[in-house]
């Protein structure tokens, strides 16, 4: 036990707070010089108080404080536990240890859920509550205690008790499919876009450059030696940024507002189907009435699609005959008759 260990163990039972230490040095291995930190790391932005400049006080500072120092502690313990391995196996590795899912899990094991000062519904089912708690916590150990405390405390009390480095970093996690995912339940267009296909001068490999497009919007790019790779790390990155920024989701949802607003327009104005003919009927033949007086050949219909002049379309116009005429005519038509019946 280290020294100061044991000289805070000493003064512990004359603090107000000695349950409270208590519990932390079972969790993150050591007793805290100022309580204080840790208190903030363990409030949570629904139950914020205002200091005495009237700001207000929650875990949300420590919380990115906690993010940016996990990303280096993993980053080196992965680098130096994994020696030859390529980058985009290295980011990978530590995008699953520092997850938000992880880090939740962690919390919940450690017991630092039952911590959680919140105004909201039962934290140990938040996952996301939970893991901003454990990000504000390591921003609380190196406040308190500095950076190396915090690499003691990832080494020895997570990476040694609670998590096994190797099967993590050999556990395939589709960030691709769970984007995929997020973009279906969203109904939001999901795009991959070849930004850059290159031969890397080292070794000679293919090095792919993919950028996520969701409705349009520009998302995050990612860089590696294959095409999954690449979209793989693009994928991860444009899942951290639709978490920690609104404006990127706000963007997305207003570019798909625009697309489905012009998809639901017509694209031409309903035809007019009240003065249509029904040619769907079948007329029938008249029957021919007989007529006392010649009949005049009627206009012949124009053929559809021929629009040339045509002689046919013009008729002419019979004379009135008068009462003589007529009479001739008749006759004329009743000799006709006669003259057949007796050849």
């Amino acid at each position: 036990m280290r020294l100061d260990d044991i000289i805070d163990r000493i003064r512990l039972p004359f603090r107000e707070e000695k349950e409270l230490f208590s519990t932390l040095h079972d969790i993150i291995g050591f007793y805290p010089h100022n309580i204080s930190f840790y208190k903030q790391a363990l409030m949570h932005k629904s139950v914020s108080r205002r200091n005495e400049k009237g700001r207000p006080v929650n875990n949300e500072r420590l919380e990115f404080l906690g993010d940016a120092l996990l990303d280096a502690v993993v980053g080196d313990i992965v680098y130096h536990h994994f020696e030859g391995k390529r980058e985009g196996f290295l980011t990978n590795t530590r995008s699953k240890l520092v997850s938000r899912d992880t880090l939740g899990k962690l919390a919940e094991e450690m017991g630092l859920t039952r911590l959680i000062l919140s105004a909201g519904q039962p934290h140990s089912h938040n996952s996301y509550m939970a893991g901003n708690a454990f990000e504000a916590l390591v921003g609380a150990i190196y406040l308190d205690r500095g950076y190396d405390a915090v690499m003691r405390f990832m080494k020895k009390r997570i990476l040694t008790r609670l998590i096994n480095i190797d099967k993590v970093a050999f556990k395939e996690v589709n960030f691709k499919s769970k984007l995929l995912e997020w973009s279906q339940k969203n109904r939001v267009r999901l795009d991959y876009a070849m930004l850059k296909q290159d031969m890397d001068k080292e070794s000679g490999s293919p090095v792919f450059k993919f950028q996520v497009q969701l409705e349009g919007v520009p998302g995050e790019t990612g860089q590696g030696f294959s095409k999954k790779e690449a979209q793989q790390l693009a994928s991860e990155a444009t899942l951290k940024r639709l978490r920690r920024e609104p404006q990127f989701i706000d963007a997305i949802f207003a570019a798909k507002t625009n697309r489905t607003k012009m998809e639901e327009e017509p694209a031409m104005a309903v035809p007019n189907i009240e003065n249509e003919p029904a040619n769907f009927i079948i007329e029938q033949p008249k029957k021919k009435q007989v007529e006392q007086t010649k009949v005049q050949p009627q206009p012949k219909e124009p053929e559809l699609g021929n629009d040339e002049f045509d002689l046919s379309d013009i008729t002419a116009i019979p004379q009135e005959q008068s009462r003589e005429e007529i009479i001739a005519a008749a006759e004329a038509a009743a000799f006709a008759d006669l003259d057949k019946q007796t050849d």
